[in-house]
C-alpha cells in the first residue's frame, strides 16, 4: 500500500532534530559574542595558522625648521603565532533497543542536549586555557582589589585606546560577594556573567579558571575565528544542517546494519585574544592573619 501524503517519517523527525541542535547551540555562542563584546568573527580554512599582529615604532619630533628634511617616523609589523584553526568532529550512536528500552527523546534527544553541553564546554575550555597564557600579571588583597589591579593594568597597556574590560573567576571567588550584594546575572554558552560587576566591567564565571585566579583583556581584544561548517566545499561531499552563522553543523541518520541513531557534528570554532600581552592574569590574595 502506497504511504499516505503528509506521513511523517523518520527522516522527517531527524531533520528537526539537526535544525534544533545548530539553533540552541547557535543562539547560544550569539549571545556569548554579544556580551563579550566581539564585533570581529572571521571565517577561515580548516589548517589556517592564526597570528597575534604588533605594530612598533616611534613618532619622530614633528619641529623641523624650514627647508630641513622632515624625519622619516618608522613602524613595523611584527607577528607570533597563536593557534590553529581547526575542524573538529564528533558523533555518537543510539541502539534501536536503547529507543525501545528509554523512548527516542530520551534516548536520542536528551543525549543529544548532553552532547551539545559538551561540545560547548570544550569550546569554552579552549578559550580559557588560551588566556591563561597571558603575559601581564597583576595583584590584589581580596577580590575588588585584585579586580582593581587588573583594571589598571589594562589601562595602562591599552593606553591609546578606549577599551571594555572583561575579566573571568572562579564561581568560588565571587560565592561570598554574591550571598551580599544584588545584582543580575545572566547566562550566555553555559556561562554566568555580571555586567558592570564593581564598576570595573563585564564577569564571566567558569570553573575553568583556576579558583585565586582572575584573568582580564580588553573585549575589543577578543577575535573569534571559525570554519563555515555550511562551506561550498563541504556541502559538496556532506549534509550538515547548520543555522545562519555556521559555526556548527549537524547530521542525524539511521544505519540499518547496525540498527542504530547516528548523530555526527562538526565545528571550528575558537575564540582568541589577539594580543597576548594584553591579556592580564590576576591573583587574590588573601588577607594578611597578622
Amino acid at each position: 500500500m502506497a504511504m499516505k501524503t503528509g506521513t511523517t517519517k523518520n527522516s522527517n523527525l531527524t531533520k528537526v532534530q539537526d535544525t534544533d541542535f545548530a539553533f540552541r547551540f547557535g543562539y547560544s555562542i550569539k549571545k556569548l559574542i554579544e556580551a563579550l563584546g566581539v564585533t570581529r568573527k572571521i571565517p577561515k580554512t580548516a589548517g589556517t595558522v592564526l597570528k597575534a599582529y604588533k605594530v612598533t615604532g616611534t613618532l619622530k619630533d614633528g619641529a623641523v625648521a624650514e627647508g630641513e628634511t622632515i624625519p622619516l617616523s618608522e613602524y613595523k609589523t611584527t607577528h607570533d603565532p597563536i593557534g590553529e584553526v581547526t575542524l573538529e568532529k564528533w558523533s555518537k550512536s543510539t541502539t534501536a533497543e536503547a529507543v525501545s528500552s528509554k523512548g527516542f527523546k530520551q534516548a536520542v534527544i536528551d543525549t543529544d542536549g548532553k552532547m551539545l553541553q559538551d561540545i560547548q564546554k570544550h569550546i569554552r575550555k579552549k578559550f580559557l586555557d588560551f588566556l591563561a597564557t597571558g603575559t601581564g600579571t597583576a595583584t590584589g588583597v581580596g577580590l575588588q582589589s585584585a579586580l582593581a589591579q587588573c583594571w589598571g593594568q589594562l589601562q595602562v597597556l591599552f593606553e591609546d585606546d578606549t577599551i571594555e574590560s572583561v575579566y573571568f573567576l572562579n564561581p568560588l571567588d565571587v560565592a561570598d560577594y554574591l550571598a551580599t550584594a544584588q545584582v543580575t546575572s545572566q547566562t550566555a554558552f553555559g556561562m554566568t556573567y555580571i555586567e558592570n560587576f564593581l564598576g570595573l566591567g563585564t564577569v564571566f564565571l567558569n570553573s575553568s579558571v583556576p579558583k585565586g585566579s582572575v584573568y582580564a583583556t580588553a573585549k575589543e581584544n577578543v577575535v573569534l575565528y571559525y570554519v563555515p561548517a555550511n562551506s561550498a566545499d563541504l556541502n559538496e561531499a556532506f549534509t550538515f544542517t547548520t543555522d545562519e552563522t555556521g559555526y556548527i553543523g549537524v547530521h542525524h541518520d539511521s544505519d540499518y546494519t547496525n540498527l542504530t541513531c547516528n548523530t555526527t557534528a562538526i565545528s571550528g570554532v575558537g575564540l582568541f585574544a589577539e594580543n597576548l600581552s594584553g591579556v592580564v592574569i590576576g591573583t587574590i590574595s588573601a588577607p594578611s592573619t597578622d
